[in-house]
């Protein structure tokens, strides 16, 4: 077997085609490779520097999110409890701000505005029709410049089912709520949704027809995709250092860890068509369907199969209820408390919810090394937020907003970090560009870097 060792380095066996992470053993020359090549989208060390963004629906629970004091000395509030023990690995943000979330004299629509400006800082057209017109996002502007570095310029995840049409807010299209990703002005990035069809793009090789065979053929076996690549793995095996033959073994149990979870989930065989909406049966459990989607996301990170990646857990306006916690209400109906106590209390538990889940995240994030000795998270950079501070008065001020990771060493995190007010958010997206290596002069409604980011 002839062993390439560049940053997509694939081991290839029966038409399936496994990623693996960055090796150790092959870092020197990698790096050798490199030389002369963009230093875009990497770190001091030399490791893929990662940029994700996250997005939680329906806002918070204002008074369990606001926290107390500035700075590092600050302390946090009940909501962020699930992912306090990682306080120094994030910074907190207060009073970013999306103008084009507001009403701007289109009347109702807060939820589609707000899903829609997240990532561009545009003020989507007012439509139900084909004529949808919005801007690119942050996610895309990145992938542009760094895509051709990595297999998938970029990956798009979602929970929801995919809605491309129809009306879904106040007159606004659906394209607007369930897309957090757009590539140009009139075209979303369509996200995936159904983990089967996540698994099969990071893991599967060539054509859809081929990943279709290899799916059937490993069905008809009762043979797991890692079984088809057996052979391969093991003559790598025998080049690799012991830290990394260790690192091989560990990445591959996880592999078919996560395909072993798909398969209990599932309950139908995969789809036609990978563009045709997830079955929703699959997983039945949301919290289960979140985890499968951010272990994906974290396994495409590891793999270097991607440096950009943009996850909607679930559209703003979801009404999803949460029974398993408590909370047989419809979310949306709960955000529009109307200041009760008893619906507040609801929120809360929802927004704890939503905070295990990007615990979980970071907790996946920092188990993972690359062969610089620092954690996935450490050489990343990721914003987690909504588009919305309190959902009862459609603000779309004081957002609630955590950006995680160090970006290789380029951001001070675990502090609380206050902008002035009304500070647009796409300033936070100007200065991460920087991080990239990219030196853009404006994206959305932004007005400058943000300051308070060092």
């Amino acid at each position: 077997m002839t062993v390439h060792t560049d940053r997509r380095l694939f081991l290839r066996g029966l038409g399936a085609g496994i990623a693996l992470p960055v090796f150790e053993t092959f870092l020197a020359e990698s790096a050798a490779a490199k030389d002369g090549a963009s230093a875009l989208a990497t770190t001091e060390t030399g490791m893929p520097l990662r940029t994700a963004f996250l997005y939680k629906p329906n806002g918070v629970n204002v008074a369990k999110w606001i926290p107390t004091g500035e700075g590092k000395d600050y302390r946090l509030n009940v909501t962020h409890e699930p992912y306090a023990k990682y306080k120094k690995e994030f910074n907190l943000f207060s009073n970013l701000k999306h103008e084009n979330g507001t009403s701007g004299g289109d009347g109702g629509g807060d939820h589609a505005r707000a899903n829609a400006s997240f990532l561009t800082g545009v003020r989507p057209r007012k439509t139900a029709g084909a004529d949808i017109k919005l801007g690119i996002s942050v996610d895309q502007v990145i992938a542009n410049q760094i895509g051709d570095l990595t297999r998938f310029s970029s990956l798009e995840l979602s929970c929801d089912p995919v809605r491309k049409s129809g009306v879904c807010d106040s007159g606004y299209s659906c394209a607007y709520q369930y897309n957090l990703s757009w590539r140009s002005a009139t075209t979303p990035m369509t996200p995936e949704s159904n983990p089967r069809h996540v698994f099969e793009r990071l893991f599967g090789a060539g054509s859809r027809e081929e990943r279709k065979k290899s799916f059937a053929a490993r069905n008809q076996q009762q043979r797991s995709i890692l079984d088809f690549v057996m052979e391969d793995a093991k003559a790598m095996n025998r080049q690799l250092g012991r830290n990394d033959q260790l690192k091989l073994d560990e990445y591959m149990t996880g592999v078919r860890e996560i395909e072993r979870r798909i398969e209990r989930s599932e309950k139908f065989g995969l789809p036609e068509d990978p563009g045709v909406p997830a079955p929703e049966v699959v997983p039945d459990a949301f919290e289960d369907r979140v985890h499968l989607m951010m272990d994906m996301l974290v396994m495409a990170f590891e793999t270097d199969s991607t440096r950009v990646a943009s996850f909607l857990l679930s559209h703003d306006g979801s009404n999803q209820s949460f029974r398993e916690i408590g909370v047989p209400e419809g979310h949306h109906s709960l955000s529009h408390h109307q200041r009760d106590a008893q619906k507040l209390e609801k929120l809360a538990k929802i927004d704890l919810f939503y905070s295990r889940q990007f615990a979980y995240f970071i907790e996946q994030m920092q188990s993972k090394k690359d062969p610089d000795g620092n954690s996935l998270l450490y050489n990343s950079q990721v914003v987690w937020g909504s588009g919305l501070e309190d959902p009862d008065r459609h603000q779309h001020y004081r957002l609630p907003i955590i950006q995680v990771g160090q970006a290789g060493g380029r951001i001070q995190t675990g502090s609380h970090l206050v902008a002035p007010i009304e500070t647009p958010m796409t300033n936070l997206f100007l200065s991460m560009m920087d991080r990239v290596g990219m030196q853009e002069e404006r994206i959305g409604d932004s007005t400058g870097r943000l300051t308070v980011l060092s």
